[in-house]
């Protein structure tokens, strides 16, 4: 299929999967006419990046579920290095939220300062 068809059938926009292409995730033959073509299974290749981009992995992030997936897996998490990448990201999530809730404690306890007896939202 042509570049084309491949960002309709994904909801990706030609930008993006040249994007891909050129960071290798993504490997698109080329026709006797110089156009893209690709393979019915990079459907389930751009499938895999966008679901990973959008709950916040990187686009470097996204390349061992690609190659797990490029090797015959069912599914990009099922590989090792997959799964390292998955702890890792969890690891940073839960310092996320750690940062946060120590950033909420203090703008909480200014605000209790600044304004005695106010109710934060969620709280009573």
């Amino acid at each position: 299929m042509r570049i084309g068809e491949l960002a309709e059938r994904t909801g990706v926009s030609t930008r993006s999967l040249r994007y891909y292409e050129q960071h290798g995730l993504l490997s698109a033959r080329r026709g006797s006419n110089g156009y893209r073509d690709y393979a019915e299974e990079d459907i389930k290749l751009v499938s895999e990046i966008r679901a990973l981009l959008s709950v916040g992995f990187t686009l470097e992030d996204t390349r061992p579920f690609v190659d797990c997936l490029r090797s015959g897996h069912s599914t990009g998490g099922s590989c090792r290095e997959s799964v390292a990448v998955y702890q890792r990201k969890l690891a940073e999530i839960d310092d996320e939220i750690r940062v946060l809730l120590t950033r909420r404690a203090e703008v909480a306890a200014q605000l209790g300062a600044a304004c005695p007896g106010c109710v934060l939202k969620g709280e009573k």
